[in-house]
């Protein structure tokens, strides 16, 4: 388990820059020696959060898809081409999902603790480099419904890794079967009443 909590790790990122954007390539600088958890912890804050942040899913869902790979490699260090680490996120959206995300979490994370070590094994790391890359494509595609399902699976993973905790990786994938099943119905809607029928599913049930 790291030395200070993940909630803690979440606010010390805005002490990364005090520019008018948070650049990635600072955050990942901040946070990558401490491995891929904390980085899909904090690519995927935008969208697991019900707070409105609109534009990030596909630049992030791009960024988490190349973590993924690298786990599903087996790779330890993670890495990210100069485009990737060029990207920003608008301070005012970094400070209002960062600060979101700490205060959710700093509730829950005592319960998260080191055990179930099997996410560390030599098969975790690219089973959830697999569950990610499936995750990050669903946020990636323009469906008309919300990414916030495939975003908190990846944010579970994220938290499982950062703390070595298996079980709540192990509650990620299921909760990831679940949001599968969800973009599958979703695709097959629009693909049988349209787009359209889509939103207008999603203006009833939300």
């Amino acid at each position: 388990m790291s030395q200070e909590s993940l909630s803690q790790s979440l606010n010390r990122l805005l002490e990364t820059s005090h520019t008018e954007n948070l650049c990635i390539g600072d955050v990942f600088d901040r946070v990558g020696d401490k491995g891929f958890g904390l980085l899909l912890v904090v690519m995927s804050l935008p969208s697991a959060l019900p707070v409105p942040a609109p534009g990030y899913s596909t630049p992030f869902g791009i960024i988490l898809s190349i973590l993924a790979i690298q786990m599903m490699m087996g790779q330890q260090s993670p890495w990210l081409p100069a485009r990737a680490r060029r990207m920003s996120i608008k301070r005012s959206v970094a400070e209002k999902v960062i600060r979101g995300g700490a205060k959710i979490f700093g509730k829950i994370e005592h319960l998260i603790r080191p055990r179930l070590f099997w996410i560390g094994g030599r098969l975790g790391l690219p089973f959830m480099g697999t569950l990610v890359l499936l995750m990050s494509a669903l946020m990636i595609l323009p469906i008309p419904l919300t990414n916030t399902a495939p975003a908190m699976v990846i944010f579970l993973i994220g938290a499982g890794l950062t703390e070595d905790d298996g079980l709540v990786a192990g509650a990620a994938c299921a909760l990831g079967v679940l949001a599968a099943l969800l973009y599958a119905v979703v695709i097959y809607l629009a693909l049988t009443v349209g787009f359209k029928g889509v939103t207008q599913l999603k203006e009833l049930l939300f």
